[in-house]
């Protein structure tokens, strides 16, 4: 993996020589998928998986850069996952993609531990997820 240098301006077009890997867990086949192409375009690599279960059986340390999980999937939430995975590989990143507004304080109130930062809001759009990935990655 190519080292993205941080910077002031997180311009999506600033990502064109980053080579990473992204893993995509979502149970809405058409929304995040849909981007797949746009990051390929800057150089990912991108796994997607509509089900926690398979994605956590074919999830292996030092394998992805990043997570992008729904909050909301069947059988296992976006939280649940990621401890899981995290077990696994403790140093993953994770961007939660909710159809909600945050309310901070009380996400803190269930999941006290400063383990998740980013959150991206739905409707996404692909200069937002390609400036959180970037943001996320550059920590």
């Amino acid at each position: 993996m190519k080292k993205v240098q941080p910077s002031s301006s997180l311009s999506p077009h600033s990502l064109n020589e980053f080579e990473g890997r992204i893993l995509i867990v979502t149970d809405e086949p058409g929304i995040i998928p849909s981007f797949v192409p746009a990051l390929e375009e800057y150089g990912f690599i991108v796994d997607i998986f509509d089900d926690p279960f398979t994605a956590l059986s074919n999830f292996k340390n030092g394998i992805y850069d990043i997570l992008i999980i729904n909050i909301r999937l069947p059988k296992m939430n976006g939280f649940e996952l990621y401890d899981k995975m995290k077990a696994i590989d403790d140093k993953i990143k994770i961007c939660l993609v909710t159809a909600y507004e945050v309310n901070y304080r009380a996400l803190r109130q269930l999941f006290p531990e400063p383990r998740v930062e980013c959150f991206i809001q739905k409707p996404i759009d692909i200069s937002t997820l390609l400036m959180r990935i970037k943001k996320e990655l550059c920590q």
